[in-house]
């Protein structure tokens, strides 16, 4: 058995496809088949269901990926680690981020690049529950999320800063006329108006729904997107408002058209949520992680 072959094994779970695995690991497909067979004969089980297409995974071959994820994760960081102790961070480093800490983003990584710039960066655009299940397997080394309203499990915790919301109305349209010289709205008068709002696999919409009910006003939304720069898009067109992040609405790809006002009467305990960077619990950490964290870190003592 060697390191290859659990790479291999891996890129088929990610790409679920053999053509397209072979291509991601930059080998033929007849190659990478006849090196997953090889591990099977070592193991002396069967690791894949096969027929005239990739069809999932055996039983036991759950259970090596398990395995296999933390093996390439361990040998990844060692040599991380052994690069760091030469002042040449070298690798990957896959970032998830939930959408609303997008507009943020880029300073980190833009930091974290001129610091270590033979590190490649992927930041992918994800749900809280998808950062979970991406640090769980892995295949992340952090991610941005929201860090006390649902549960994380085995990361380690770093804030950033907390999470206010607006409501983003238009400045021409039918509601701008209703909200005309207002800066702010009581969050029970905000559940009457016409709203456009994230949809409910996204934790922001989670926290608003909670906050809505919180006061006695559940909210149906008139539409709803997974995309805040397309809910953005229904609020200029004067027939929608929507709730947001502050930090969002500050954006001016965002505010073009747009404003914001100050919504109150809502408890702080579910009205501000704290927001922050999480990485596996893991001890020594990943040196990926631990090189994020940093400059992390320094972006918290600014923003605090």
């Amino acid at each position: 058995m060697d390191i290859r072959q659990l790479r291999y094994l891996l890129a088929l779970s990610r790409e679920r496809h053999f053509a397209r695995a072979a291509a991601a690991c930059a080998i033929s497909q007849p190659t990478l088949s006849a090196r997953i067979r090889q591990l099977e004969d070592e193991l002396g089980v069967a690791l894949v269901e096969r027929g005239q297409r990739f069809m999932g995974f055996t039983p036991e071959g759950e259970r090596v990926l398990e395995r296999a994820r933390r093996i390439v994760a361990d040998c990844d960081a060692m040599a991380q680690d052994l690069g760091a102790m030469r002042r040449d961070l070298t690798g990957s480093l896959a970032l998830g981020a939930i959408p609303t800490v997008l507009p943020m983003v880029a300073g980190l990584t833009a930091t974290f690049a001129e610091r270590h710039p033979n590190v490649a960066l992927t930041v992918l655009s994800m749900s809280s529950r998808e950062i979970q299940r991406g640090l769980d397997a892995f295949e992340l080394q952090a991610g941005l999320t929201y860090l006390e309203h649902e549960p994380l499990h085995n990361v380690r915790r770093l804030r950033l800063y907390d999470e206010r919301y607006v409501l983003l109305a238009p400045v021409d349209g039918r509601l701008s006329g209703l909200l005309k010289g207002r800066d702010a709205i009581d969050w029970r008068e905000a559940a009457d108006l016409p709203l456009c709002l994230l949809t409910p696999d996204m934790q922001n919409r989670r926290i608003v729904d909670e906050i809505f009910a919180s006061v006695g006003r559940p909210v149906a939304p008139g539409i709803v997107t997974d995309a805040l720069w397309l809910t953005a898009t229904h609020v200029r067109t004067g027939c929608w408002a929507a709730v947001v992040p502050a930090i969002l609405a500050a954006e001016p790809g965002i505010a073009h058209g747009l404003r914001a006002l100050a919504l109150t009467g809502a408890a702080d305990t579910l009205a501000v949520q704290p927001v922050g960077l999480v990485t596996a619990d893991q001890d020594p950490p990943s040196p990926m992680a631990a090189a994020l964290a940093a400059v992390a870190q320094e972006a918290a003592r600014l923003v605090g």
